[in-house]
């Protein structure tokens, strides 16, 4: 061996060595974060790779609308579909969403257990009650599902299904480094910034929506990692669809005179109102359907699919309503629909929208509240331009306070929702307008929902969201879980449970908190009895006791952990 050969090898073992020593010091890293969950630097990584992850998944499920939607309606720019649409024939129309929806309830009969989308109302209840998980089979369904019916002319938006698809990646990352209820929880947070990051182009918003939306407070502990991840999903979608808005405004959006402002605190109650009637019509529209579909037998599977040919009826006359409605809404912005063409597509585009969701076929509710608010607002744009031309400025300005203000009411998310009109629009000089409309709107709408359209849905299945989490921390705990087993240490007297099952005072056991604190306080006893009564027995199976003490110590810890997160 030369002497220049002995310098040179001195210099390549160090380079094995290091890549080594690289992938030894990731595997242990790996190990560390399963044994003992992450620490803060090494879960900013985690949530990098969530946002990278999420971004991706968003911008596939955002292509593979366009690409299956061009397919369906033959459109080279989907962009323009409704355009295109009134060059099909009719049968074409009705044909395509009816299909879809025939597809819909198909998966949704085969993959879930009551043939219901998931969405981001069921990613809220994950954060709070599920330590930051979400159904995965269910989930991959609804995802299947939404982008079928955003393909097919269903009029929703695709902002429901990207937020679930990335609870979904946030889910198996949580169960694969086995994280607790907080860690679940940011990561869940870290994987819905990135995907409306990178479905909008809205960095900001969507780090506030995953905030003020889905984990619905603002600790600082969780603000770097869901920056991180929003970051991350931006720059992934910026690289496929570039730096652009989503939505061209007129050139003259300007706010000429603040005597104006009064005009758009009247706007957000005009807001607030459509916003309510867009909830209301589609829990309306669901609740019929579904009372329609249990008298007439119709089944589970056939419900999507007539909703779907519903909406192709509808669409021959006002092919608007097919997809997300880009197209309308750009048209309102920019002023280019009277005042009649304003309020009839907005008034057939609720309808679509109820007929959408409430017949079971997938997507999201957010793009259709754009299209909606600003729809909204350059109908009102006209009407104070004409009684006030000297002291108004631009309908268009009214058209983009409106889309905020319907959007903020539907939401439930006054912050969030400014920021992602603004970001979708660049106009960041009209903010006094937008916000004041907002404003007005929200406080209309969540006074007469619950708080919001997510909140509301959870409240229909029975989940209390809306009082706050002294409401819902007490579904976390049964009776069972809690109970003092019969045969064991410290167990009530089993003469006195059978005295009190004889006077009918006793808990199943899957009774929660919520059944049990109001009994307690009924009855006035110590301990309540926990009882299995299967079906055919005479006897019912005495399996222990629940104890007051121990349920108001389990709520007390709720509670206390979850203002601990909140304001760590």
């Amino acid at each position: 061996m030369t002497g220049r050969e002995r310098q040179r090898r001195p210099d390549r073992l160090p380079l094995g060595r290091t890549t080594g020593d690289a992938w030894h010091s990731l595997r242990g890293a790996l190990r560390a974060v399963r044994a003992e969950g992450p620490a803060q630097v090494r879960f900013w990584f985690i949530a990098l790779a969530v946002g990278v992850a999420a971004g991706v998944a968003a911008v596939l499920f955002r292509l593979a609308i366009i690409w299956l939607q061009g397919v369906v309606y033959g459109a080279e720019d989907i962009r323009r579909i409704h355009s295109f649409a009134e060059t099909l024939p009719w049968w074409w129309l009705v044909v395509v969403p009816a299909a879809g929806g025939l597809v819909v309830g198909l998966i949704l009969d085969r993959f879930t257990g009551d043939g219901r989308v998931r969405s981001v109302a069921d990613v809220i209840e994950g954060a709070a009650l599920r330590e930051g998980r979400v159904e995965r089979r269910e989930g991959l369904a609804s995802a299947a599902a939404s982008l079928i019916t955003l393909s097919t002319g269903g009029s929703t938006g695709r902002e429901g299904p990207v937020v679930h698809i990335g609870g979904l990646i946030a889910s198996w990352v949580s169960d694969r480094i086995r994280a607790d209820g907080i860690t679940g929880r940011d990561l869940l947070g870290c994987a819905v910034a990135a995907a409306v990051s990178a479905s909008f182009n809205a960095p900001i918003a969507g780090t506030i929506f995953a905030l003020e939306v889905i984990l619905r407070h603002y600790a600082v502990h969780a603000f770097a990692p869901i920056v991180i991840a929003s970051v991350a999903g931006t720059v992934i979608g910026r690289s496929v669809f570039g730096n652009v808005t989503e939505f061209s405004l007129s050139p003259d959006t300007g706010l000429d005179f603040y005597v104006e402002l009064p005009a758009f605190l009247i706007l957000g109650l005009v807001c607030g109102l459509v916003a309510v009637a867009l909830m209301q019509a589609i829990f309306w529209t669901d609740d019929i359907a579904s009372s329609v579909c249990a008298r007439a037998r119709v089944p589970r599977w056939l419900r999507p699919g007539l909703s779907g040919v519903a909406l192709g009826v509808m669409a021959i006359q006002f092919p608007h309503i097919i997809g997300v409605g880009y197209e309308t809404t750009t048209r309102a912005l920019t002023g280019e629909l009277t005042f009649a063409a304003a309020v009839i597509f907005c008034a057939v585009k609720i309808a679509a929208v109820a007929i959408t969701m409430g017949g079971r076929m997938g997507g999201g509710v957010f793009s259709p509240s754009l299209m909606v608010g600003a729809l909204t607002g350059l109908a009102f744009g006209h009407v104070a331009v004409g009684l006030a031309p000297e002291m108004s400025g631009s309908a268009t300005l009214y058209a983009l306070a409106g889309m905020g203000a319907v959007a903020a009411g539907v939401l439930g998310a006054p912050i969030s929702t400014t920021l992602i009109v603004f970001e979708l629009t660049g106009d960041w000089q009209t903010g006094l307008a937008v916000m004041v409309a907002v404003s007005t709107s929200t406080a209309i709408a969540s006074r007469a929902v619950d708080m919001s359209f997510f909140i509301t849905q959870l409240e229909r299945r029975g989940i209390r969201f809306a009082a706050g989490p002294q409401a819902y921390l007490m579904t976390l705990h049964t009776a069972q879980s809690l109970m003092r087993p019969k045969d064991g240490p410290r167990a009530a007297s089993e003469a006195a449970c059978l005295e009190l099952m004889a006077q009918g005072v006793w808990l199943p056991p899957e009774a929660t908190l919520e059944d049990a604190l109001p009994m307690f306080d009924r009855e006035g006893n110590a301990f309540l009895p926990v009882v299995r009564q299967r079906k055919g027995e005479v006897e019912p199976d005495l399996l222990g006791a629940l104890f007051h003490v121990d349920a108001l110590r389990a709520y007390n810890r709720a509670l206390a952990e979850t203002a601990a997160e909140e304001h760590s």
